[in-house]
């Protein structure tokens, strides 16, 4: 999943990454997966604590944003005191006109940058100084379901509802991978965790359904093992959205105990979908404005005889049926039950007409 988007978007990025297992392969000198591209650039990471990651993120956003809000209002003093050169205040109205557009703001940028390299102005100098501001930034929080679902969630809920231009990626294990295994919110009915020996009770939290409540927020639920497709374009409309947005990826880990092995995690992640275990859809409110339903549900209709198979191929599943067979037995049929009701939800949402859906909201 970081790969991509780092592929995608690494050379303007910025990343706040929660403490955990994204946290230590993202950082464990001496070496570490980020890198840069031919031309030095590459995204610049910072690692913050459980509980404040998202609030982390946002200040770094925040901070960017301030800046480039400088650069703005130098070269809009420079075009109304012609200070500058003709060319100069035309690579400036250019970079004004699309400073939110990252593509265009990186055309724009290297004409201002080349023009006041020319111009050798006050104005420029200043402007120079900021240079790394020019791109427009791609802000990333990143972190696991112990973070998004637990811990950090009441900063996540405050950063999705602020309306501020970033993005979230939750690496979902269904369980405090870092610390032990510890039984999270994000973990589902009928799985064995640390504080849940007998199987966890009650079904897993729906984040992506609360983060679709807001209406603003872009969200979007992902497997890049079972679509990757869906999930390219999930990224790049979640980066592409003038907001909030925040991406739930299905992540294997080893704490799942998967039977054919953890080298097996994509073809497992194909299977939870085949499954009915885990949904793909991707919510837009972009498409409102186009008289669209703006939730999608891209997975197919599950083949529901394989969610047993699917629970056996785990042993946080399947060692429940070793040490507390009856518990098994009612677990996993509230389990399977858990995940037909979730996918009969995001049904009815993705078979709404628009007009019924603006009535709804009214």
């Amino acid at each position: 999943y970081i790969k991509l988007i780092t592929q995608l978007f690494g050379d303007r990025m910025t990343i706040a990454n929660a403490t955990g297992c994204s946290s230590i392969y993202g950082a464990s000198a001496p070496s570490i997966p980020y890198t840069v591209n031919k031309n030095g650039q590459g995204p610049a990471w910072a690692n913050s604590l459980f509980e404040d990651n998202a609030e982390y993120g946002y200040g770094m956003a925040l901070g960017t944003n301030k800046l480039r809000e400088q650069i703005a209002l130098k070269m809009q003093a420079a075009i109304e005191s012609k200070t500058v050169n003709a060319d100069t205040e035309a690579a400036f109205k250019e970079w004004l006109e699309n400073r939110n557009n990252a593509e265009a703001s990186r055309t724009a940028s290297a004409k201002v940058i080349e023009a006041c390299e020319k111009d050798k102005s006050e104005i420029s100098k200043d402007i120079l100084s900021l240079k790394q501001y020019l791109v427009k930034k791609s802000h990333w929080i990143i972190g696991g379901d112990g973070w998004a679902y637990d811990i950090g969630f009441g900063g996540l809920d405050h950063v999705l509802a602020s309306r501020e231009d970033l993005n979230v990626l939750v690496l979902d294990t269904e369980v405090y991978s870092n610390t032990g295994g510890q039984s999270s919110k994000a973990t589902p009915a009928a799985a064995i965790a640390k504080f849940a020996a007998s199987g966890k009770k009650i079904k897993k939290k729906d984040l992506g359904m609360m983060a679709i409540s807001y209406g603003y927020v872009y969200v979007a639920q992902v497997a890049i093992g079972a679509n990757n497709a869906q999930f390219l374009r999930a990224v790049k409309e979640a980066e592409a959205y003038p907001g909030p947005s925040i991406i739930i990826a299905y992540s294997p880990c080893i704490n799942h105990g998967l039977v054919d092995g953890m080298s097996k995690a994509m073809e497992q992640e194909e299977k939870a979908v085949q499954a009915g275990y885990w949904h793909l859809f991707r919510y837009n409110p972009l498409l409102e404005a186009e008289g669209k339903n703006p939730f999608i549900l891209d997975s197919k209709e599950p083949d529901w005889s394989k969610f047993q198979e699917f629970l056996h191929s785990e042993v946080r599943y399947n060692s429940l049926l070793k040490t507390f067979p009856a518990d098994a037995e009612i677990l996993f049929k509230a389990a399977e039950e858990n995940a037909k009701w979730r996918y009969q939800s995001y049904q009815r949402l993705a078979s709404l007409q628009y007009e019924q859906a603006a009535k709804t909201a009214e």
